[in-house]
This record gives structure tokens, sequence and C-alpha cells, in this order.
């Protein structure tokens, strides 16, 4: 499985990663994960639908960050990655906490996978 990630994932990324020092490594257990199971995982993971796009645009709710102590899974990071299975490949769209915006940024993703 190969990996990439958007311009504007490496902003999320860097942004969290002040507020989270174990993010860098706690993504390298998702990838893990994905790896092998890269398709939804209701409760953990589900497409996104009604974006108008053929891409599976899939959402991780449940990441588990060591640096948010006492939250483990339910630390309250989401995920939003493209998945092309045909390719074996993901590309990483966006990265976020709950508390800091409601839902996904579909136009980052409409604009990026049309």
């Amino acid at each position: 499985m190969e990996f990439n990630q958007l311009s504007e994932f490496d902003k999320d990324l860097k942004s969290l990663l002040k507020k989270y020092r174990t993010l860098n490594d706690d993504l390298n257990e998702v990838k893990t994960i994905l790896k092998k199971r890269p398709d939804e995982r209701p409760p953990f993971s589900f497409r996104i639908n009604n974006l108008g796009l053929e891409t599976c645009i899939i959402k991780v709710k449940k990441i588990a960050c060591r640096a948010l102590k006492g939250s483990g899974v339910n630390s309250g990071l989401r995920l939003i990655y493209a998945h092309f299975p045909d390719e074996q490949k993901i590309i990483f769209i966006e990265l976020y906490h709950k508390n800091d915006k409601e839902i996904e940024d579909r136009k980052r993703i409409t604009d990026n996978f049309k």
C-alpha cells in the first residue's frame, strides 16, 4: 500500500503536532492497520457519501493518540483519506480534532478529487 498526503494535510499535521507530540507515531500505527484493512469498518471508520465523487473517501473516527492521556481510542481525532483499491494507494486529506471543527472540509475533498 502506498501512502501520500495533500499539502493541506501536511499543514494540519504540523499544527496538531504542537499539541500532540506522539501524533507521528500514532499515524504510523494507523498506516499499519490501513495496509491490512483500508476499507471502511463501522463504527471506527465509514465512507463519506453525498460528495458527488466516484473516489472512495473514508473518515476514521477512532484514532488512538497516546498524547491524549486517558482518551485512548476515543481521542477525538479525525482522519479523512481517499482510498484507491485498484492502485493500492491511500491519500491522506485531512486531520483534525473534533473540538476544533464539527465536520470534514468537503470543499477540500471535492477540489482535490473531482
